[in-house]
């Protein structure tokens, strides 16, 4: 019995696949727990459909990301922050994700999660930091932070 899978089964087939399985195997515990549907015609138009859809979503959602990275990697995007520091450089507290991302929506009204950063450990000196940013699947930015002497 041809079968399309509705959720993974470990060993039988991933969602979405198509598989010729045993008629009792099919019946009895595939399609009686959910896991399957029978391969109708209109299952398989349904099935393209949905498919059709999660890549235009798909598509969409990495547009979006490298519009957003082009807004980030523009040459006059660049976080400016303050904050007290020693004479040698080094700042008094340090400067997080969050701040960044705070300053980054106050400044340019682009709001990015703070879990997209790829900032291992916070900013700890002044100057300019390139602070790495994974907005989407196989699409990665930098934000250029400049963190300067309060008065």
């Amino acid at each position: 019995m041809k079968v399309i899978f509705t959720q993974d089964v470990r060993g039988r087939g991933k969602r979405g696949q198509v598989k010729n399985v045993p008629d009792g195997y099919a019946q009895n515990f595939l399609i009686k727990r959910g896991f399957a549907k029978q391969a109708t015609k209109a299952n398989l138009h349904t099935l393209a459909r949905i498919e059709k859809a999660e890549q235009d979503a798909y598509d969409a959602n990495v547009a979006e990301a490298k519009a957003l990275k082009a807004k980030l990697e523009a040459d006059d995007t660049v976080v400016k922050l303050q904050s007290k520091a020693g004479t040698d450089s080094r700042l008094f507290g340090s400067i997080s994700g969050k701040k960044i991302v705070a300053a980054l929506e106050d400044q340019f009204g682009i709001k990015i999660d703070k879990r997209k950063l790829q900032l291992p450990e916070p900013i700890k000196s002044l100057g300019y930091t390139n602070v790495p940013v994974k907005l989407f699947k196989g699409v990665d930015s930098v934000i250029r932070v400049h963190i300067t002497e309060q008065d």
